[in-house]
């Protein structure tokens, strides 16, 4: 239990360095989440987020939204523990991408840490089954980690759309 507040006390304060502070810069990983957008906010909400804008200062537009898996879902676990994502949603409820942060899972073709583990998830809808070994692609020989992460990566995703997505209407 020690170990899991320790973890979560270095994600929360590497995660508040995603947005600067007086010099207003902001960190690549949210940009490489939202390309397009033009500014985001400083960690807001419940769960906690970021929102990722687009257009001029008149004319802001939401984008969507980036946030911390373990944030989200700090008791969530893969093999070697808490395993930290950060995600990007747009608005439409399609991920913009992921990025791997801090875990401690196997490392090599046997992990989450590749890029295609990763590229899978770009464009993949909230709506999706996230099933592993279907929509999702198995690593075998890892089976907790891909498992916890793929759970992880789903159930966080659909608590944010649920919190701050409207449902389309519904099909005739």
């Amino acid at each position: 239990m020690k170990r899991l507040l320790v973890f979560l006390a270095v994600v929360a304060g590497s995660a508040t360095l995603l947005t600067a502070g007086a010099q207003g810069t902001v960190d690549p990983r949210l940009a490489r989440l939202f390309p397009s957008a033009t500014g985001f906010s400083t960690k807001e909400g419940d769960p906690p987020h970021y929102t990722a804008y687009t257009g001029g200062p008149g004319s802001k537009t939401v984008a969507g939204y980036a946030f911390w898996t373990t944030e989200i879902l700090p008791l969530e676990r893969g093999y070697g523990g808490p395993i930290a994502i950060l995600i990007g949603l747009d608005t439409t409820g399609h991920l913009t991408g992921l990025i791997v942060g801090e875990h401690h899972e196997p490392y090599g073709d046997f992990s989450i840490e590749p890029p295609a583990f990763a590229g899978q998830f770009k464009g993949k809808d909230v709506r999706d089954p996230f099933k592993l070994g279907e929509d999702v692609d198995a690593v075998s020989r890892a089976t907790i980690t891909m498992s916890s992460a793929v759970r992880i990566i789903r159930n966080s995703a659909r608590r944010m759309a649920r919190q701050y997505l409207t449902a389309p209407p519904p099909s005739r």
